[in-house]
């Protein structure tokens, strides 16, 4: 039977590695894009792909995209995500919502508008979290409570949904070579080398594993770091 997966951020990094991952075994993609023309590139990588447009930085687009899906959802996987390094004397405004509306209000609403498909399909929520909302250090005050609030929101989401055979896990991966990962060293004033980091496909890899276990069994959170020692990370 062909599975389904509901996915932000497929347009790169993890996301991507993720859809490639599912695209190639013959799985079906829902693919959240922000705009018609972003829709219009994902399109071209994943011709088969159903396409959803709304922009996780205004949660209201989101408003009704369950209606736009037919049928059971295997998992909802939610990888897309900003950041902006301040600290909290530095830290303007837009960018303290901008990361609490992308990284924890969207997914949320988002949750929200697939939970019907989910349970019909007694499938798995992941939210791709970060090792920030594990520990929070300096200058990342905004990215950090944004993920510690992603983190309670699969925890209560768990609770709530077990009577409805929906499984929910959180992954929270180290730093990972991703696009993101290069501006976050841009704006710590430090070399960018993808080598020292996690791969987007290890993390990939990661959730395929979570989505596909067995019937009654769940991994609620797993956290990923690189084998060796990472001097200075």
């Amino acid at each position: 039977m062909t599975r389904r997966h509901v996915l932000t951020g497929a347009g790169s990094g993890i996301g991507l590695a993720l859809a490639h991952r599912l695209a190639g075994r013959g799985d079906e993609l829902v693919l959240l894009a922000r705009s018609e023309a972003r829709a219009a590139e994902l399109a071209r990588t994943f011709p088969q792909a159903q396409l959803l447009v709304a922009d996780l930085a205004d949660p209201g687009t989101l408003n009704g995209v369950g209606r736009l899906v037919d049928g059971p959802v295997d998992s909802v996987v939610h990888v897309a995500g900003v950041v902006d390094l301040a600290p909290v004397e530095r830290l303007r405004l837009a960018e303290w919502e901008e990361q609490l509306t992308v990284n924890l209000t969207a997914p949320a609403v988002l949750t929200r508008e697939m939970l019907p498909h989910v349970r019909a399909g007694r499938g798995t929520v992941v939210f791709v979290n970060s090792s920030a909302g594990l520990v929070a250090h300096a200058d990342w005050s905004a990215y950090a409570a944004s993920k510690s609030g992603l983190r309670s929101l699969a925890d209560a989401l768990r609770a709530e949904e077990a009577e409805h055979g929906v499984r929910v896990s959180t992954v929270y991966p180290s730093r990972t070579a991703t696009p993101m990962q290069e501006k976050v060293h841009g704006q710590e004033g430090r070399d960018y080398d993808a080598s020292r980091w996690l791969s987007p496909e290890a993390v990939a890899d990661t959730i395929l594993h979570v989505v596909d276990l067995p019937a009654g069994a769940t991994i609620p959170d797993v956290t990923l770091r690189p084998v060796a020692p990472r001097p200075g990370s």
